[in-house]
């Protein structure tokens, strides 16, 4: 199973100043940007739950966001029954590395596009070529 990471590493020089954003503002965010994915990459996500989490785990560096599951590469025989694939984002460490309202909604459709991106079985050293790591 894959578990990719959005990994951000932070230091004094480079932290904005915190503002606030609730759960359900962070949640409305994370919709718009959803829905202004392109139609044709939005219909091949299969049995994939996207999710909120406040902080990312506590043993790793501040993560964005993660993709866990089996992307659609390296599948054999998925069907019913299989739990689905998650993506979560991190609210808290998205909302610390962005300076204003704007920058946090390019952070969140980075950060998505970034965790579909392993799920269509594209990896970090692609993805850095790309521009989106």
């Amino acid at each position: 199973m894959a578990d990719f990471g959005s990994i951000i590493f932070m230091s004094d020089s480079n932290v904005p100043e915190r503002f606030e954003v609730s759960e359900d503002e962070f949640a409305e965010l994370v919709e718009e940007a959803f829905d202004a994915l392109p139609a044709d990459m939005v219909s091949r996500l299969d049995n994939v739950a996207f999710f909120i989490e406040d902080d990312s785990p506590e043993d790793s560096p501040v993560m964005l966001g993660l993709y866990e599951g089996v992307d659609i590469l390296d599948r054999s025989e998925y069907g019913f029954g299989d739990l689905p694939d998650r993506i979560t984002l991190f609210r808290n460490p998205l909302i610390d590395i962005s300076k204003d309202l704007d920058e946090l909604r390019e952070q969140i459709h980075i950060t998505l596009v970034h965790e579909i991106a392993h799920y269509f079985g594209i990896d970090d050293d692609q993805l850095h070529e790309l521009g989106w790591a």
